[in-house]
């Protein structure tokens, strides 16, 4: 049967989408035609969706607790319960417990990029995280400093520092994540329940507390937000703190840039660029002139690295028997070659994006673009953290918002999880060879590299995007010119012109 006509403005996701019609059939079945929609009191889409993501957050922190558990040791301490690969079997890992006291958070008179630490070859090291990360760290562990402080003296909840470091780290970004979810919403005021597919990611389950990420992804999206609501100058500095939390937000400035030029107003770009680029200089030049050696621990770490077994070039070493771009290094040497290739391949994607955005047929939508360059760094790159995935996440949403098609690739990437935790307790300790967890690697890579083709398609075929399937020129990330003359534009029945000023 033919879906009814959506009200004016709104996709209705239970007359579009199969699998959200398919699930209404537990509350009676998809919106009447007849439904009055968009006048609910309190239940507004925003609400709800805040409300989805609070539950998956909340299942997020669930999968993490089992490796917050205490036990007695042998001289009555309390310790953390890591004993006999607790935390690869129960699969609740998380860098945040172990950095607490690698990185010497738990030091109060230790400071980020100032003070280093010796590591177990003897090689002096620094906070290894950009400089808003890393400082959100220390912020978080000072914080913790203080409730222990209260909890001596007044009836407040307490645990060992780590278990209370993480729940304020948990904490924090879980709000972060609330705010990537928020801006979401905001940008797709006429598919609101789009964002449902941010709320309730099975990645955000997974791998919102594995790392530090979300607060970069909430920066980002505050960013696009931002630029979509004509305030470039914000959109920059959000982006420009976004990059100096993860690099990654900063790859958004040259999709911003191909858009501007198609759409010739170069002069938003400008602004943004020179917003980010600022603000970037000043959060990070006060470091790197006061501590400068561990300023670049960031640069050191990522230029000596080999390639993580995330990563599709271990995946190919490992399947053929090929020993690499650099074959067999020391542990000081530095994999220069596939340095080299992995910024090549970058470069000729950008290259590749940049020719995309010229022979487009209409301007390409800025999400579209952004969904690219970051996939494609993810795909070349020679790390890819289980948590970079998050980044992917609210773009994908907002450039190819096919519900089945992201639930399919949000749910494979996950599970990529299990073999990963089993991999690392390994045959000896009864988990698994590394051909489940790199096989695993490659089926999510293949699965975001069709996300890839299905979105060059839309911005090829205009007509195929679901988000221009009214006006093939329209961007809603993008910020509407202004009407010079409002008067001068026609009114429609029953609206003011002045309604039609965006």
């Amino acid at each position: 049967m033919t879906p009814p006509d959506p009200p004016r403005g709104r996709v209705v996701p239970s007359w579009t989408e199969p699998i959200v019609a398919a699930a209404s059939r537990v509350v009676g079945g998809p919106l009447g035609r007849h439904a009055v929609v968009g006048r609910a009191a309190f239940w507004t889409p925003l609400r709800v969706v805040l409300l989805l993501a609070i539950v998956t957050l909340a299942l997020g922190w669930f999968a993490k607790a089992p490796c917050l558990q205490q036990y007695r040791a042998a001289d009555g301490t309390l310790a953390l319960d890591w004993q006999n690969n607790r935390q690869y079997v129960a699969m609740c890992y998380s860098d945040t417990v172990p950095l607490y006291s690698v990185e010497r958070l738990d030091d109060p008179t230790a400071l980020p990029y100032r003070d280093a630490w010796t590591d177990g070859d003897g090689a002096r090291r620094f906070m290894e995280y950009p400089v808003l990360t890393g400082f959100y760290q220390w912020g978080a562990a000072r914080v913790t400093d203080v409730w222990q402080a209260a909890a001596s003296v007044l009836p407040l909840p307490t645990a060992l520092s780590v278990v209370v470091y993480f729940d304020l780290v948990a904490l924090g970004l879980a709000l972060c994540w609330l705010v990537a979810v928020w801006s979401v919403v905001r940008l797709r005021p006429g598919r609101p329940w789009d964002a449902a597919l941010v709320a309730v990611s099975p990645l955000v389950a997974v791998h919102a507390f594995t790392n530090f990420d979300a607060l970069a992804v909430a920066l980002a999206c505050g960013g696009l937000l931002a630029l979509a609501r004509r305030r470039p100058l914000l959109a920059g500095v959000l982006l420009g703190l976004g990059g100096a939390a993860k690099l990654y937000p900063l790859l958004l400035l040259l999709p911003i840039l191909l858009v501007a030029v198609r759409r010739r107003e170069v002069g938003q770009a400008v602004r943004v660029i020179a917003a980010a680029a600022g603000t970037w200089l000043a959060v990070n030049l006060p470091v790197a002139l006061a501590w400068s050696e561990g300023w670049w621990e960031f640069v050191r770490l990522n230029r000596t690295r080999p390639a993580d077994p995330d990563s599709l070039y271990y995946a190919l070493s490992y399947f053929t028997g090929w020993s690499g771009f650099d074959g067999p290094l020391g542990a000081d040497q530095a994999p220069n070659t596939l340095n080299a290739v992995s910024a090549s391949l970058l470069v000729v994607a950008c290259a590749g994006l940049v020719v995309l955005a010229a022979k487009a047929p209409r301007p390409p939508r800025l999400a579209s673009l952004a969904f690219l360059v970051v996939a494609a760094f993810l795909l070349v790159n020679k790390v890819w953290s289980p948590q970079y995935s998050l980044w992917l996440v609210p773009l994908a949403v907002l450039a190819l918002p096919r519900w089945r098609l992201l639930l399919a690739w949000m749910t494979l990437d996950a599970l990529v999880w299990v073999p990963r935790m089993f991999y690392y307790v390994g045959p000896a300790g009864k988990g698994l060879p590394p051909d489940w967890f790199l096989g695993a690697v490659l089926l999510r890579d293949a699965a975001v590299v069709l996300l890839m083709v299905l979105v060059v398609r839309t911005v090829l075929r205009p007509e195929r995007d679901p988000l221009r399937t009214h006006d093939l020129d329209d961007d809603p990330d993008w910020p509407l010119r202004p009407v010079s003359q409002p008067a001068a534009v026609p009114a429609v029945v029953g609206q003011s012109p002045k309604h039609g000023d965006g």
